[in-house]
């Protein structure tokens, strides 16, 4: 049995079953990678998927035990590469973090110079994607941290550990009738066209429900992922546009007035996370650590000796997080 085999199946199943798409993510061909797993499956004495003549279409029920387990040893394999990498080299290695566009835009450019600053023999990638990309990303082992703040049931695979709250900004032209009002109403929002996150990206359902829960119907004629998008369409006049507060500028965009919302709407919350079970290098603590004051080293380890998300919410319980 070889780890390469392992890696096969697994990504087999993370592609659907699909073992042309899994070939190219494993830089192999088709043909080796099916061979591979014939092998595997003549050296354990049992089939590991279900085969429709030479097509894979399902997965044996000892095969999704196989390879829930070949994952974790994958894992475990991971681990021990990166404790060796730690005692050859504790500054050298890579990090690979999964994010939205808000956070990679607008938070972690000032982190980033400063782990760079601390770590330049560290190679770092940066993942943006949808929330469920992100997730899915994380918990493949493509990247080593998520940061997200929306849908946390899609990241059930991980450890996810709060790092800050955050709001919103209404953002108009400086000669929208809106733009010398020190504060809004949602009564009075729900009056005009409205430019705002696609469902699903930065906090958009603590939109959504606000308004729900006072029986309003706000017109909304434009979403975007991106906040810069959301900015561009709010200037051609096409609505008044609601962003994470982080994300307005007041140099870069002094011709938009803020209005702040958060008396309007529910605190978000960003975290980050990681695969439960993960070995967590020195620097990738660090990188932790500079994204959330309150997540130091100690704080990290209790949460890699947590077995569930519940026991990891447990240890935040009564913890004050700061606001951006």
């Amino acid at each position: 049995m070889k780890l390469q085999q392992l890696r096969y199946i697994c990504e087999v199943a993370n592609q659907g079953l699909n073992v042309s798409a899994a070939s190219l993510r494993l830089h192999t061909s088709q043909s080796g990678v099916s061979k591979q797993i014939l092998a595997l499956e003549a050296e354990l004495g049992i089939g590991i998927f279900v085969r429709n003549g030479k097509h894979i279409s399902g997965m044996t029920p000892a095969g999704k035990a196989i390879i829930e387990q070949a994952m974790i040893v994958l894992q475990q394999s991971e681990n021990l590469m990166k404790l060796a990498a730690d005692f050859s080299d504790e500054r050298a290695g890579s990090l690979a973090i999964a994010t939205t566009h808000t956070q990679s835009r607008y938070v972690l450019p000032p982190i980033v110079r400063r782990f760079i600053d601390a770590y330049p023999n560290v190679s770092l990638q940066l993942h943006q994607g949808t929330p469920y990309q992100i997730a899915e990303i994380a918990a493949k082992g493509t990247a080593d941290f998520a940061i997200a703040t929306e849908a946390m049931e899609l990241f059930s695979d991980l450890m996810m550990m709060p790092c800050y709250r955050w709001n919103r900004a209404v953002l108009v032209p400086k000669d929208h009738v809106l733009a010398t009002q020190a504060s809004v109403t949602l009564e009075e929002l729900a009056h005009y066209p409205l430019v705002t996150y696609v469902p699903g990206f930065t906090g958009r359902a603590r939109l959504d429900d606000a308004f729900e829960k006072l029986g309003l119907h706000p017109k909304v004629v434009f979403t975007a992922a991106d906040a810069d998008v959301i900015k561009t369409y709010v200037r051609l006049g096409l609505g008044v546009g609601i962003v994470a507060h982080m994300a307005y500028d007041a140099d870069k965009d002094s011709d938009l007035v803020a209005i702040d919302a958060s008396h309007l709407f529910e605190d978000s919350i960003t975290r980050i996370g990681f695969r439960k079970g993960s070995l967590l290098r020195a620097y990738m603590l660090d990188f932790i650590h500079m994204f959330a004051d309150h997540l130091d080293r100690d704080t990290v380890e209790k949460v890699l000796a947590c077995q569930s998300q519940s026991e990891v919410d447990a240890l935040f319980a009564d913890v004050v997080l700061p606001s951006r």
